[in-house]
Protein backbone atom coordinates (compact mmCIF):
# COMPACT_ATOMS: atom_id res chain seq x y z
CA UNK A 1 0.00 0.00 0.00
CA UNK A 2 1.30 3.52 -0.74
CA UNK A 3 1.17 5.77 2.49
CA UNK A 4 1.53 9.20 2.53
CA UNK A 5 2.85 10.76 5.86
CA UNK A 6 2.17 14.78 5.78
CA UNK A 7 5.04 16.18 7.64
CA UNK A 8 8.89 15.62 7.63
CA UNK A 9 9.60 16.14 11.65
CA UNK A 10 11.16 13.93 13.82
CA UNK A 11 7.85 12.26 14.90
CA UNK A 12 6.39 12.24 11.03
CA UNK A 13 10.06 10.45 9.83
CA UNK A 14 9.56 8.00 13.04
CA UNK A 15 6.29 7.32 12.07
CA UNK A 16 7.48 6.40 8.56
CA UNK A 17 9.82 4.62 9.68
CA UNK A 18 7.32 2.31 11.64
CA UNK A 19 5.10 1.87 8.75
CA UNK A 20 8.25 0.72 6.83
CA UNK A 21 8.72 -2.27 8.91
CA UNK A 22 6.35 -3.69 6.10
CA UNK A 23 8.44 -4.33 3.24
CA UNK A 24 4.33 -3.91 1.10
CA UNK A 25 4.15 -0.69 2.27
CA UNK A 26 5.42 2.30 0.07
CA UNK A 27 5.90 5.72 2.49
CA UNK A 28 6.07 8.75 0.85
CA UNK A 29 7.40 11.48 2.82
CA UNK A 30 6.01 15.06 1.91
CA UNK A 31 7.89 17.94 2.80
CA UNK A 32 8.82 21.78 2.43
CA UNK A 33 12.41 21.54 2.38
CA UNK A 34 13.73 21.32 -1.04
CA UNK A 35 17.53 20.52 0.27
CA UNK A 36 15.91 17.70 2.38
CA UNK A 37 14.99 15.87 -1.01
CA UNK A 38 18.35 16.69 -2.23
CA UNK A 39 20.26 15.22 0.36
CA UNK A 40 17.78 12.12 0.58
CA UNK A 41 17.93 11.10 -3.15
CA UNK A 42 22.17 11.13 -2.75
CA UNK A 43 22.48 9.46 0.89
CA UNK A 44 18.64 8.13 2.04
CA UNK A 45 19.29 10.09 5.08
CA UNK A 46 18.18 13.35 7.02
CA UNK A 47 20.68 14.21 8.72
CA UNK A 48 18.71 17.29 10.29
CA UNK A 49 16.16 14.89 11.80
CA UNK A 50 18.59 12.47 11.96
CA UNK A 51 21.60 12.29 11.71
CA UNK A 52 23.63 9.23 10.10
CA UNK A 53 20.34 7.54 9.99
CA UNK A 54 19.95 5.61 6.89
CA UNK A 55 15.98 5.24 6.13
CA UNK A 56 14.48 2.04 4.44
CA UNK A 57 14.36 1.65 0.64
CA UNK A 58 10.59 1.89 0.67
CA UNK A 59 10.40 5.58 2.19
CA UNK A 60 10.68 8.52 -0.20
CA UNK A 61 10.39 12.07 -0.29
CA UNK A 62 9.02 14.87 -2.55
CA UNK A 63 7.62 18.63 -1.92
CA UNK A 64 5.13 17.56 -4.40
CA UNK A 65 1.33 17.23 -2.11
CA UNK A 66 -0.15 15.71 -5.64
CA UNK A 67 3.07 13.17 -6.05
CA UNK A 68 2.69 12.49 -2.46
CA UNK A 69 -1.21 11.97 -2.22
CA UNK A 70 -1.73 10.30 -5.42
CA UNK A 71 -3.09 7.09 -5.41
CA UNK A 72 -2.44 6.53 -1.77
CA UNK A 73 -4.23 4.13 0.63
CA UNK A 74 -3.80 5.97 3.62
CA UNK A 75 -2.69 9.33 4.93
CA UNK A 76 -0.75 10.79 8.11
CA UNK A 77 -1.05 14.32 9.12
CA UNK A 78 2.32 14.98 11.43
CA UNK A 79 3.16 18.28 11.00
CA UNK A 80 2.31 21.17 13.68
CA UNK A 81 -0.84 21.59 14.56
CA UNK A 82 -0.77 24.96 13.71
CA UNK A 83 0.04 24.30 10.39
CA UNK A 84 -2.98 21.15 10.16
CA UNK A 85 -5.55 23.96 8.51
CA UNK A 86 -2.98 25.10 5.68
CA UNK A 87 -1.50 21.73 5.20
CA UNK A 88 -5.25 20.49 4.36
CA UNK A 89 -6.27 23.38 2.63
CA UNK A 90 -3.13 22.33 -0.25
CA UNK A 91 -3.91 18.90 0.24
CA UNK A 92 -7.92 19.39 -0.63
CA UNK A 93 -7.66 19.27 -4.87
CA UNK A 94 -5.57 15.71 -4.81
CA UNK A 95 -7.28 13.98 -1.59
CA UNK A 96 -9.99 11.56 -2.45
CA UNK A 97 -12.89 11.37 0.38
CA UNK A 98 -12.90 7.83 1.18
CA UNK A 99 -8.78 7.46 1.57
CA UNK A 100 -8.67 7.32 5.31
CA UNK A 101 -6.39 9.85 7.50
CA UNK A 102 -4.63 9.53 10.76
CA UNK A 103 -3.70 12.32 12.21
CA UNK A 104 -0.88 12.11 14.35
CA UNK A 105 -0.50 15.84 15.23
CA UNK A 106 -1.25 16.68 18.89
CA UNK A 107 -2.63 20.37 19.63
CA UNK A 108 -6.26 22.21 19.16
CA UNK A 109 -6.44 24.83 16.49
CA UNK A 110 -5.80 28.41 17.74
CA UNK A 111 -8.26 30.77 16.37
CA UNK A 112 -11.09 28.40 16.41
CA UNK A 113 -10.49 26.44 19.69
CA UNK A 114 -11.47 23.23 16.63
CA UNK A 115 -9.75 19.99 17.35
CA UNK A 116 -7.90 19.09 14.62
CA UNK A 117 -10.32 16.41 13.43
CA UNK A 118 -12.84 18.78 12.87
CA UNK A 119 -10.71 20.68 11.01
CA UNK A 120 -9.52 17.92 8.64
CA UNK A 121 -13.54 16.94 8.71
CA UNK A 122 -14.28 20.30 7.40
CA UNK A 123 -11.17 21.31 5.18
CA UNK A 124 -11.75 18.12 3.12
CA UNK A 125 -14.72 16.46 3.41
CA UNK A 126 -13.09 13.57 5.01
CA UNK A 127 -15.60 10.55 6.58
CA UNK A 128 -12.48 8.20 7.90
CA UNK A 129 -10.74 9.85 10.29
CA UNK A 130 -8.65 8.30 12.96
CA UNK A 131 -6.11 9.95 15.92
CA UNK A 132 -3.10 8.09 17.32
CA UNK A 133 -1.38 9.52 20.76
CA UNK A 134 0.20 8.08 23.48
CA UNK A 135 3.90 8.31 25.27
CA UNK A 136 6.59 7.96 22.66
CA UNK A 137 9.16 10.20 21.73
CA UNK A 138 10.57 9.82 18.27
CA UNK A 139 14.11 9.31 18.98
CA UNK A 140 12.74 6.22 20.72
CA UNK A 141 11.06 5.18 18.20
CA UNK A 142 13.65 5.28 15.58
CA UNK A 143 15.42 3.29 17.84
CA UNK A 144 13.29 0.15 18.08
CA UNK A 145 12.24 0.94 21.77
CA UNK A 146 8.58 -0.66 22.46
CA UNK A 147 6.15 1.93 22.68
CA UNK A 148 2.37 2.08 22.71
CA UNK A 149 -0.27 4.63 21.14
CA UNK A 150 -3.94 4.99 21.85
CA UNK A 151 -6.19 4.81 18.41
CA UNK A 152 -9.39 6.23 18.09
CA UNK A 153 -11.26 6.84 14.62
CA UNK A 154 -14.73 7.39 13.33
CA UNK A 155 -15.06 4.09 11.85
CA UNK A 156 -13.80 0.44 12.52
CA UNK A 157 -12.26 0.49 8.96
CA UNK A 158 -10.42 3.55 9.78
CA UNK A 159 -9.29 1.96 12.87
CA UNK A 160 -8.32 -1.89 11.23
CA UNK A 161 -6.62 0.17 8.28
CA UNK A 162 -4.60 2.22 10.94
CA UNK A 163 -3.45 -0.99 13.18
CA UNK A 164 -2.97 -3.37 9.82
CA UNK A 165 0.03 -1.09 8.91
CA UNK A 166 1.41 0.73 11.48
CA UNK A 167 1.41 -1.65 14.79
CA UNK A 168 4.57 -4.17 14.41
CA UNK A 169 6.34 -6.18 16.97
CA UNK A 170 7.83 -3.37 19.12
CA UNK A 171 4.58 -1.29 18.45
CA UNK A 172 1.13 -1.31 20.41
CA UNK A 173 -2.01 0.26 19.33
CA UNK A 174 -4.88 0.15 21.74
CA UNK A 175 -7.88 1.03 20.21
CA UNK A 176 -10.25 3.90 22.38
CA UNK A 177 -13.71 4.50 21.96
CA UNK A 178 -12.96 8.89 22.63
CA UNK A 179 -11.89 10.77 19.44
CA UNK A 180 -12.33 13.20 21.60
CA UNK A 181 -10.66 12.80 24.71
CA UNK A 182 -7.64 11.45 23.07
CA UNK A 183 -7.26 14.89 21.27
CA UNK A 184 -7.74 16.71 24.59
CA UNK A 185 -5.21 14.63 26.53
CA UNK A 186 -2.86 15.01 23.56
CA UNK A 187 -3.16 18.58 23.41
CA UNK A 188 -3.23 19.50 27.02
CA UNK A 189 -0.32 17.55 28.21
CA UNK A 190 2.26 19.56 26.30
CA UNK A 191 0.72 22.55 28.61
CA UNK A 192 1.12 20.42 31.97
CA UNK A 193 4.75 19.58 30.85
CA UNK A 194 5.69 23.39 30.92
CA UNK A 195 4.46 23.53 34.28
CA UNK A 196 6.14 20.44 34.83
CA UNK A 197 9.66 22.07 34.10
CA UNK A 198 8.90 25.36 35.49
CA UNK A 199 8.40 23.52 38.99
CA UNK A 200 11.66 21.41 38.13
CA UNK A 201 13.62 24.62 37.06
CA UNK A 202 12.49 26.29 40.47
CA UNK A 203 14.08 23.79 42.23
CA UNK A 204 11.10 21.69 43.45
CA UNK A 205 11.91 17.72 43.81
CA UNK A 206 9.91 15.22 41.89
CA UNK A 207 7.75 15.26 44.85
CA UNK A 208 5.82 18.35 44.37
CA UNK A 209 6.77 17.09 40.45
CA UNK A 210 3.96 14.65 41.04
CA UNK A 211 1.76 17.04 42.99
CA UNK A 212 1.49 18.80 39.73
CA UNK A 213 0.62 15.70 37.71
CA UNK A 214 -1.64 14.35 40.02
CA UNK A 215 -3.84 17.51 40.34
CA UNK A 216 -3.68 17.52 36.52
CA UNK A 217 -4.92 14.64 35.74
CA UNK A 218 -8.45 15.83 37.57
CA UNK A 219 -8.62 18.88 35.82
CA UNK A 220 -7.63 16.67 32.44
CA UNK A 221 -10.15 14.43 33.53
CA UNK A 222 -13.05 17.48 33.97
CA UNK A 223 -12.18 19.18 30.87
CA UNK A 224 -12.94 15.76 28.79
CA UNK A 225 -15.86 15.44 30.73
CA UNK A 226 -17.03 19.21 30.25
CA UNK A 227 -16.13 18.83 26.16
CA UNK A 228 -18.07 15.43 25.66
CA UNK A 229 -15.65 12.87 25.88
CA UNK A 230 -14.97 9.84 28.32
CA UNK A 231 -13.41 10.54 31.77
CA UNK A 232 -11.80 6.89 31.64
CA UNK A 233 -9.43 8.45 28.67
CA UNK A 234 -7.47 9.96 31.32
CA UNK A 235 -6.52 6.57 32.12
CA UNK A 236 -5.07 5.38 28.17
CA UNK A 237 -1.62 5.71 27.00
CA UNK A 238 -2.93 9.38 25.24
CA UNK A 239 -3.66 10.52 29.31
CA UNK A 240 -1.54 9.74 31.91
CA UNK A 241 1.02 7.27 29.46
CA UNK A 242 1.60 10.61 27.38
CA UNK A 243 1.64 12.88 30.66
CA UNK A 244 4.02 11.03 32.77
CA UNK A 245 6.65 10.41 30.16
CA UNK A 246 6.67 14.80 28.32
CA UNK A 247 6.05 15.74 32.08
CA UNK A 248 9.19 14.20 33.43
CA UNK A 249 11.68 13.78 30.88
CA UNK A 250 14.54 16.59 29.53
CA UNK A 251 13.89 15.27 25.86
CA UNK A 252 10.37 16.65 26.01
CA UNK A 253 11.12 20.82 24.40
CA UNK A 254 7.97 21.64 26.61
CA UNK A 255 9.48 20.57 29.26
CA UNK A 256 12.58 22.14 28.93
CA UNK A 257 11.13 25.62 27.72
CA UNK A 258 9.24 24.75 31.21
CA UNK A 259 12.46 24.67 32.82
CA UNK A 260 13.81 27.81 31.35
CA UNK A 261 10.92 29.84 32.56
CA UNK A 262 11.58 28.37 36.02
CA UNK A 263 15.18 28.49 36.26
CA UNK A 264 16.16 31.91 34.57
CA UNK A 265 12.85 34.04 34.59
CA UNK A 266 14.74 36.18 31.91
CA UNK A 267 12.67 36.95 28.73
CA UNK A 268 15.02 37.00 26.57
CA UNK A 269 16.42 33.57 27.24
CA UNK A 270 12.76 32.68 27.27
CA UNK A 271 12.37 34.47 23.65
CA UNK A 272 15.70 32.61 22.50
CA UNK A 273 14.65 29.26 23.16
CA UNK A 274 11.06 29.28 21.67
CA UNK A 275 13.12 31.23 18.52
CA UNK A 276 15.78 28.06 18.46
CA UNK A 277 12.91 24.73 19.38
CA UNK A 278 9.21 24.17 18.24
CA UNK A 279 6.98 24.42 21.62
CA UNK A 280 4.08 22.53 20.59
CA UNK A 281 2.74 23.66 24.57
CA UNK A 282 3.45 26.89 23.80
CA UNK A 283 1.16 27.62 20.86
CA UNK A 284 -1.52 24.96 22.48
CA UNK A 285 -1.28 26.92 25.68
CA UNK A 286 -3.16 29.76 24.03
CA UNK A 287 -5.97 27.33 22.15
CA UNK A 288 -6.45 25.81 25.83
CA UNK A 289 -7.03 28.86 27.36
CA UNK A 290 -9.07 30.14 24.90
CA UNK A 291 -11.01 26.67 24.50
CA UNK A 292 -11.67 26.70 28.23
CA UNK A 293 -13.11 30.22 28.38
CA UNK A 294 -15.37 30.06 25.43
CA UNK A 295 -16.92 26.62 26.99
CA UNK A 296 -17.43 28.54 30.25
CA UNK A 297 -14.97 25.84 31.91
CA UNK A 298 -13.49 26.29 35.22
CA UNK A 299 -9.53 25.71 34.61
CA UNK A 300 -7.95 27.90 36.75
CA UNK A 301 -4.28 25.50 36.50
CA UNK A 302 -4.29 26.97 32.98
CA UNK A 303 -5.19 30.45 33.60
CA UNK A 304 -2.27 30.32 35.91
CA UNK A 305 0.01 28.74 33.37
CA UNK A 306 -1.24 31.31 30.53
CA UNK A 307 -0.35 34.26 32.94
CA UNK A 308 3.17 33.46 33.77
CA UNK A 309 3.95 31.90 30.33
CA UNK A 310 2.34 34.54 28.40
CA UNK A 311 1.63 37.95 31.02
CA UNK A 312 4.86 37.47 33.04
CA UNK A 313 3.81 36.57 36.25
CA UNK A 314 5.49 35.02 39.32
CA UNK A 315 6.70 30.99 38.20
CA UNK A 316 6.45 30.66 41.84
CA UNK A 317 3.02 31.36 41.90
CA UNK A 318 2.64 27.70 40.47
CA UNK A 319 3.65 25.79 43.89
CA UNK A 320 1.56 28.54 46.21
CA UNK A 321 -1.53 27.62 43.63
CA UNK A 322 -1.09 23.65 43.84
CA UNK A 323 -1.46 24.11 47.91
CA UNK A 324 -4.21 26.35 47.97
CA UNK A 325 -6.03 24.69 45.03
CA UNK A 326 -9.84 23.55 45.95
Amino acid sequence: MKIAMIGTGAYSVALACMLAKKKENNIVLWTENKDNVKEFNKTHILNNIFEGKKLASNISITTSYEETLKDAGLIFIACVAKWVDDVCGFMKPYYQREVPICIASKGIEETTGSFLSDMVKNVLDADNIAVISGPAFAIDMINNEPIALALAGTNQFTIDIVKENLANDMLKLRECNDLIGIQICGSIKNVIAIASGMIKGLGYTESTLAFLINESLHDIKYLIYKLGGDKKTVLSYAGIGDLLLTCTSKKSRNYSFGYVVGSTKDPSKIKAFLKEHTVEGYYTLSSIYKLVRTNNIDLPIINLIYDIIMNGKDPYELPKFLIEKK
